[in-house]
């Protein structure tokens, strides 16, 4: 009988530092020592035969007792809003009808614009580009959260999230150059109203469209590569509704300085440099007005450009709000912090067709003519 139990006990050890290997690779040497001492402990409080059965929930007791949580390597775990999980309900109908009106929004003016020949200009395709990339952010995060709201489907694989990570973090950039572009057009259509048609033609308003992808593209490439790197503790549990860059660096074992330095100075620096070139092209708009005496043309220029700037901030400031909350704001509670990136991936696709639709009087029209029709 006492054989019998020493194998038992032997087997179960062998078991136990299996699994915690795996986990522990990256260890430190105080927690090694922590781990030998509990499995001591275990052991001597053995006084009868142990069920090679139970070995499992044996497992889970050990690593419970380190701190650890028995985890599939392959993928992460996103818990929603922190604190708010009684709520999920009524957050969930928000972000519905959030998703709802951004999609109908967008979608109509795509098709507005795209059965329309007389709006093939750049402004409009702009205004295309816009859409498109309101409809990719939105999709891209949305869908995954109501699941999370809905159905408690939280696990993430780790190459989805980083996915996301990238997609997410690179329409947003594109964004930030279609309004680079934006603010160009509104330039040359004031400062510069007769050689319109020859310097933003429809192709090089393409090019550009795809130019901006590129940039962001290249830029946010590094991001999920410098993820991919990073060795991940036992707890794969992210407090987010969408796998945000930081969210899942902090997650790392490892130092993760290269990723936040990184992230963060092309944050700044590109964003940075996109309200540079949007300011240098509204001071020279407001410039060339200021050269005009007629009263009119003032309150025409500044209708023309009501829409961009209104756009414009719905898109940055959300935008450089979570991205200082999330890096240099510690007190913050994180159910705060889970809500400001989440008004960031709301409000600014939900509301630019909006905007766009009533600040555009062609725009405008068309849609009401488009919509007596149905």
């Amino acid at each position: 009988m006492y054989w019998h139990m020493y194998k038992n006990l032997m087997r179960l050890h062998i078991r136990i530092l299996e699994r915690l290997e795996e986990t522990m690779a990256k260890r430190t040497w105080a927690k090694a020592q922590c781990h030998d001492q509990f499995l001591d402990k275990l052991v001597q409080q053995q006084t009868g035969n142990i069920s090679l059965s139970d070995t499992n929930l044996q497992i889970d007791y050990a690593m419970a007792g380190l701190n650890l949580t028995p985890s599939d390597e392959s993928t992460f775990i996103l818990t929603g809003i922190p604190g708010l999980e009684n709520t999920y309900v009524w957050i969930a109908i928000i972000f519905s009808m959030s998703y709802i009106i951004t999609m109908l929004g967008n979608v109509t003016v795509l098709l507005v614009i795209g059965k329309d020949q007389t709006l093939h200009k750049p402004m409009y395709l702009l205004i295309c580009m816009l859409a498109l990339t309101d409809i990719a952010k939105s999709t891209s995060t949305l869908p995954k959260a109501l699941c999370i709201f809905w159905f408690n489907l939280k696990s993430i694989t780790v190459g989805g999230c980083l996915t996301q990570t990238f997609f997410l973090n690179t329409i947003g950039f594109t964004q930030s150059a279609i309004l680079v572009a934006m603010a160009f057009d509104r330039y040359v259509a004031i400062c510069n109203p007769l050689r319109y048609t020859t310097i933003l033609t429809n192709a090089r308003i393409a090019v550009l469209g795809l130019l901006s992808f590129i940039r962001s593209a290249l830029f946010m490439l590094p991001l999920p590569l410098f993820l991919s790197k990073l060795s991940f503790c036992a707890n794969r549990t992210i407090a987010h509704t969408h796998c945000e860059n930081m969210a899942v660096a902090k997650l790392s074992c490892g130092d993760i300085t290269v990723n936040s330095m990184y992230s963060l100075v092309v944050s700044f620096v590109v964003s940075g440099l996109d309200l540079m070139l949007i300011a240098l092209s509204y001071g020279l708009i407001i410039k060339a007005v200021l050269r005009i005496s007629s009263r009119k043309a003032h309150q025409k220029a500044f209708n023309t450009c009501t829409a961009h700037i209104s756009v414009m901030l719905t898109i940055y400031t959300p935008g450089y709000l979570n991205s200082l909350t999330l890096r240099f704001v510690q007190s913050i509670a994180p159910h705060i912090q889970v809500i400001v990136a989440n008004i960031y991936l709301l409000i600014p696709p939900m509301l630019n067709p909006i905007i766009y639709g009533v600040k555009t009087k062609e725009l405008r029209d068309k849609m009401r003519k488009c919509t007596c029709r149905m």
